[in-house]
């Protein structure tokens, strides 16, 4: 037979109520965590991955950490390959709330739930956490609604992903851990050097004496005599050297008869912490963001660096280096890579070892008196 008509479980009082209820429990014994959403770089169609994932905002919410004894899964495994940290966790989130502090109209955020590879942040633990399973029907339809969302999640393994989440905390994750390029500026900053001849208190022709070092943009040229009036040179600089190439006489003036030539002085070097940098490698475009950059001896330490063409290029030595944003520069002296990720590998401990071994014999590995 039918259900009865004068009783129902979807009085939509009851439910706001039920639901109400949930939140303010979860904002009384949840914790406040950061949601990150995940931007899909350049997703792999065939396998559906995306391993140059970014997440660009954090989101504060509250969340109930379901394990109230401590994270689940393997824990802390030994391997061959080192140490496995394989904790487990469940988050819950209140699904109205979810919509009101992450999907807001006011950003690009199209999901309507929890993504899986969106990643927590929990700051009582300082440690990330992946989604791996949105489970979005339980408690199952009490009162014939769905309150909230459990989140089956496990520990994150950073592996070079671009956090720019805003939160020092977290975006400190990537300037730590991120493969680095350590490229070592030029210090020297000379101002380049001019002189003029005059014709009937005219300027008529302007030499470069010295071109200077790291000018990334043109210097302002000026001219000083006591009597002269109305003179102006343009100077323009070569963009991978940093010096100025040439000096064109815009206006003559008049009344010159002693003139002075000075440049403006090249900037210093003083790169902003997430700013974008430039340098030319080939036929192509480096990109880079800036991690860090220490000015007493102008190492400048790089992440996220790719090439406009898409194929692999390395910074060269001699090229330029200058910042999108402040406008700094340098000449590279010294290319280093540091990988932080990977500390473990043996390679260059077995080429040293390799010293002592004479592959003239026919058992090198064996016994000694066996050859």
């Amino acid at each position: 037979m039918a259900t009865n008509l004068y009783f129902s479980q979807k009085v939509k009082s009851e439910q706001n109520l039920y639901e109400d209820i949930v939140i303010e429990s979860l904002k009384m014994y949840g914790q406040d965590v950061y949601y990150l959403p995940r931007d899909l770089v350049n997703e792999d169609r065939v396998l559906g991955d995306d391993p140059e994932s970014s997440f660009n905002s954090s989101h504060v919410i509250e969340m109930y950490i379901e394990n109230t004894e401590g994270f689940e899964g393997e824990g802390d495994l030994f391997t061959r390959f080192g140490v496995e940290i394989r904790d487990e966790a469940t988050f819950v989130v209140a699904r109205k709330r979810w919509e009101q502090t992450v999907q807001r109209y006011d950003n690009e955020i199209t999901s309507t739930r929890p993504s899986e590879g969106d990643l927590i942040y929990l700051p009582l633990s300082k440690s990330l956490f992946q989604i791996t399973h949105v489970e979005h029907e339980m408690p199952f339809y009490q009162l014939s609604n769905l309150p909230v969302y459990k989140l089956r999640c496990q520990l994150f393994e950073y592996t070079g992903e671009d956090l720019d989440t805003g939160v020092d905390t977290i975006d400190d994750i990537e300037r730590r851990y991120a493969y680095k390029y350590v490229l070592t500026l030029t210090n020297i900053r000379d101002s380049a050097v001019a002189s003029v001849t005059l014709n009937s208190g005219q300027l008529a022709s302007v030499s470069i004496v010295d071109s200077g070092s790291n000018y990334f943009t043109a210097p302002t040229v000026l001219i000083s005599d006591s009597n002269g009036v109305g003179a102006s040179i343009i100077a323009t600089v070569d963009s991978n050297s940093g010096e100025v190439d040439s000096l064109t006489i815009s206006n003559p003036g008049t009344g010159y008869t002693n003139p002075t030539i000075t440049f403006t002085s090249p900037a210093p070097s003083t790169f902003e912490i997430g700013e974008t940098i430039t340098s030319p490698s080939g036929d192509t475009l480096m990109r880079a963001e800036v991690a860090k950059y220490s000015d007493s001896d102008d190492k400048l330490h790089l992440i996220h660096a790719g090439a406009d063409d898409g194929k692999y290029h390395a910074f060269t030595v001699g090229k330029k280096v200058v910042g999108l944003k402040t406008g700094a520069g340098g000449i590279i002296n010294l290319v280093v890579e540091d990988n932080q990720l990977s500390q473990n590998e043996q390679n260059t401990d077995f080429t040293t070892a390799t010293d002592f071994i004479d592959f003239s014999e026919t058992n090198p590995f064996g016994d000694t008196s066996n050859n």
